[in-house]
């Protein structure tokens, strides 16, 4: 061992600078591993922070009743702080507009919700004098109200008017801009109007008929999962029908949009360290090559086979080593400059600091793959024939190792497997996807080692006696002794692959978020419109210049029995572990003749018409409902349509954006059924700002008194702000990866230069011109860098394709053009680095060059 380490020493001193260059690869993959993890723990909670400013809370539960004293306790010991109010729809009547009248969602409140997001009204301080005069502890006056933005321009509102609610006057103090804590569902009712909590009192509406809903809103302590709160009050408070509210749920109602930011890191820091496994596992195996003549001599003075393999798999782990501590304090260093780098760039506030857990991990994970990877290519090193120091360079070939398949072999790859899958379960928490990740590597390194040995066999037997001598030179590069063909197919392929997947996959992410956001979708629904309304009112927008974008009519209903039983039986057998809202609640549902663009088929087939005398109606329905009330294809729904029975039975289930905010339904009916029923209208446009919408709504008021009007733009605006943090989440960190993809790149391509150092001096030793070898180092480049990005953009476009279906559940993205750019991209970027990196070797004097190798 003592020789093996002094030797190990020794060796490292004519190459020290070398192994440093090689080093480089695992440095910027352990590197961004780092930063990325511990950066995205602060990136994660900071958009957490702002997924919780839709809801205002950890926690809302609320019901149709004052909750009992049991469940009040339950809540009290949980700790926290907590919020009270109740939430009702009443008429609001407005003096100054000559006693107009409209409909409002009332919110009296009491405490510090909201807790979380911006509460945000004009002028400023409205938002602080509601919170004094709303706090338990407040006396005096209640008399106070901030009215939704729209409904003050729509019914010339000014900051001191009076509203009366009920038999009480309020002063209006504000105008709200933005409020965090309804639901978009909700948001769709009617405007909001806040007053505190004691006012309710006064108002004389309670106790007759109002539904009230009571509800209470909670900041957790640390540490307290609401799911896990959410779950243990189902079951002991059952009885209650209590309500539940959480963040996980709002974030539902964005879709996958949210959920899909931690997968997406967690692609990140896996791509970003096998991208530095795979600069490694190209520099030592250079380096290996280079050695064979140093362990041939080792083993002439008689040195064992395991003692050379010793020597150089001590510098391999010392390679490791450097690489994790120096990737570690660079992922440190690069996290620490992030705050004044991004300061300016970052769209909300981030708290940084460094996650140690992270750091620890990257460079414990960094170090193992380091090792393994570098232990591929040494296992050629035992191998070596003490012959070797003897023959030419050009006969220091890796020989067939001797009684067939080397047994290391199989146990390197199938540790290295190992590691792979279970780093990649360890980074996306769960072991299906760590599997599937490691699956489809595996995948794309033979298919790029089958094409790298058909690509060196297809230029062995060509002949391509016609071309010209750098052609030919070119192309045999790619067969004959030190060839570059495997080499640089699996490094770039590979490399390729893993960058390619996570543009595709960010692509497909943000073409997702897009859908959620975007400029195009209407914000002002209008309500209660009568089949001989909707004409005009069509006319009238088209000449305000805000067309319809979408209407569908509405049809009242409620479920009678579910698969023969009736729903009071149903709701009374807890077996059936159906949500008793499902049962209970009144539907709004449509018919049409086909599926909008929000909507997608998941099973079945949509059926658009169907006869008036159809005695079993196919109805479509939403997969979330189906899956609540256990729905599937052929299951029989009698609905109670205003006072007439009409069976149906569940022909297809399909999805929807509800995030959207349009008219989407839970039940969609096919035309021909429901047309006769009794229904009304929702029509949706888009105002392009929030005194346009104001003139929409009071022109709709003039002439369609009747008609409802609902502002959507303060609940946009929430979500919008959401989906615009996660936008920029994803896209800085996948551009930081592609950097960190692009360096590696470069290092494998770097790394080659060194086995065409002796063969580039020896054919300028005979007569080779400057220019013959510059073109004769084109076609090698072009060729290899061609087929590496073409296939490994291929892998790239299947794993993509499998993560955005199995692990995101969002569509496939690959743009073509982006497709095709990618591939001249790569292919230009190794030509490119190749040229760079081989130019220094041709400005070096030849018999300088074989002189330092002969040494």
């Amino acid at each position: 061992m003592n020789f093996v380490l002094k030797m190990a020493w020794r060796d490292s001193r004519a190459s020290r600078r070398r192994l440093i260059l090689f080093s480089l690869s695992v440095v910027f993959g352990i590197a961004a591993l780092v930063a990325l993890g511990s950066f995205s723990v602060s990136l994660t909670a900071a958009v957490r922070s702002q997924v919780k400013g839709l809801l205002g809370a950890d926690l809302i539960v609320s019901s149709r009743l004052p909750l009992s004293s049991a469940a009040q306790r339950h809540l009290d010991s949980l700790g926290g702080s907590q919020s009270h109010g109740e939430a009702f729809t009443s008429m609001m009547s407005f003096p100054n507009s000559g006693g107009a009248t409209h409909l409002v969602q009332v919110r009296a409140r009491e405490g510090g919700y909201p807790y979380y997001g911006d509460f945000v009204t004009d002028p400023a301080d409205a938002a602080l004098e509601w919170r004094k005069v709303a706090a338990p502890e407040a006396t005096g006056d209640a008399d106070v109200a901030i009215l939704e933005d729209t409904l003050m321009n729509q019914f010339n509102v000014k900051v001191g008017d009076l509203v009366k609610l009920g038999n009480a006057n309020f002063k209006v103090i504000g105008a709200l801009k933005k409020l965090p804590g309804e639901s978009i569902a909700v948001a769709m009712l009617a405007p909001r109007v806040l007053i505190p909590l004691r006012a309710m009192s006064g108002l004389g509406l309670a106790g007759q008929g109002s539904l009230v809903n009571y509800w209470v809103a909670m900041q957790l302590p640390e540490g307290r999962d609401p799911e896990v709160l959410v779950r243990d009050m189902r079951e002991t408070f059952a009885a209650d029908q209590l309500s539940y509210d959480t963040v996980a749920a709002r974030e539902r109602e964005l879709g996958r949009a949210i959920t899909n930011v931690d997968g997406f890191l967690s692609l990140v820091g896996f791509i970003a360290l096998l991208l530095g496994s795979i600069g490694v596992a190209s520099a030592v195996h250079v380096y290996v090559s280079q050695k064979r003549a140093t362990v041939a001599v080792l083993r002439c003075l008689g040195a064992s086979g395991s003692q050379a393999f010793s020597v150089c798999l001590l510098q391999g782990i010392a390679l490791g080593i450097f690489g994790a501590l120096l990737g570690g304090i660079l992922g440190v260093g690069v996290q620490a400059v992030f705050p004044a780098l991004l300061k300016d760039l970052l769209p909300f506030s981030v708290e940084f600091s460094i996650a140690w857990a992270a750091v620890a991990r990257g460079m414990g994970a960094g170090f193992v793959l380091c090792v393994l990877f570098t232990l591929l290519p040494l296992l050629t090193v035992r191998d070596v024939s003490p012959l070797e120091a003897l023959r030419s360079a050009d006969a220091n070939l890796a020989q067939p190792r001797r009684g067939g398949f080397d047994p290391w072999l199989g146990i390197v790859g199938g540790l290295i497997a190992v590691a792979v899958a279970g780093f990649a379960a360890w980074q996306t928490r769960s072991v299906r996807m760590g599997l599937g990740f490691a699956a489809m590597l595996a995948l794309s390194l033979g298919v790029l080692a089958a094409v790298a040995r058909a690509t060196a066999w297809a230029a062995r037997r060509a002949s391509p006696r016609r071309l010209p001598y750098v052609v030919r030179q070119g192309i045999a590069n790619l067969h004959r002794p030190n060839n570059r063909t495997v080499l640089l197919l699996l490094s770039l392929g590979l490399g390729t692959f893993l960058v390619l997947t996570l543009f595709f996959t960010r692509t497909a992410l943000l073409r997702e978020l897009d859908t959620a956001g975007g400029g195009d979708r209407p914000n002002l629904l209008f309500f209660d419109i009568q089949d001989d309304q909707i004409a005009p009112l069509n006319r009238l927008m088209a000449s305000l210049g805000s067309p319809v974008l979408r209407q569908a009519p509405i049809v009242t209903m409620r479920i009678s029995a579910l698969r023969g039983r009736p729903v009071a039986d149903l709701t009374k057998d807890r077996s059936e572990r159906i949500p008793g809202w499902s049962l209970r609640r009144e539907y709004r549902s449509t018919y049409r003749s086909e599926l909008n663009n929000l909507e997608k088929l998941v099973a079945g087939k949509f059926v658009g018409r169907v006869p008036a005398s159809t005695q079993i109606v196919p109805i479509s329905v939403e997969q979330g409902l189906a899956d609540d009330m256990r729905l599937k294809l052929g299951d029989e729904i009698d609905w109670d349509v205003q006072g007439v029975t009409i069976r149906s039975q569940v022909a297809s289930l399909r999805t929807v954006q509800w995030r959207r905010l349009e008219p989407n339904f839970f039940v969609v009916f096919p035309e021909g059924v429901l047309d006769g029923a009794p229904k009304f209208f929702v029509a949706a446009v888009r105002a392009e700002t929030g005194a346009a919408s104001a003139a929409l709504q009071r022109a709709v008021v003039l002439n369609f008194p009747n008609v409802t009007a609902i502002d959507l733009s303060l609940v946009l605006a929430t979500v919008d702000g959401v989906i615009g943090k996660v936008t920029f989440v994803i896209e800085f960190m996948a551009l930081f990866t592609l950097a960190t993809g692009l360096l590696v790149l470069t290092c494998a391509v770097i790394n080659g230069r060194y086995q065409r150092r002796l063969e580039t001096v020896l054919l300028r030793t005979i007569g080779a011109t400057r220019s013959q070898l510059a073109q004769i180092q084109f076609v090698e480049y072009a060729v290899l860098g061609g087929l590496a990005a073409s296939v490994g953009s291929l892998l790239a476009l299947v794993a993509s394709s499998l993560l955005a279906h199995f692990v995101f559940q969002i569509p496939p993205a690959a743009p073509p053009l982006a497709f095709f750019v990618s591939i001249a991209g790569v292919a230009g970027l190794t030509l490119l680095i190749g040229r760079l990196a081989d130019r220094g070797l041709l400005d070096q004097p030849p018999l300088e060059v074989l002189r330092a190798e002969n040494s």
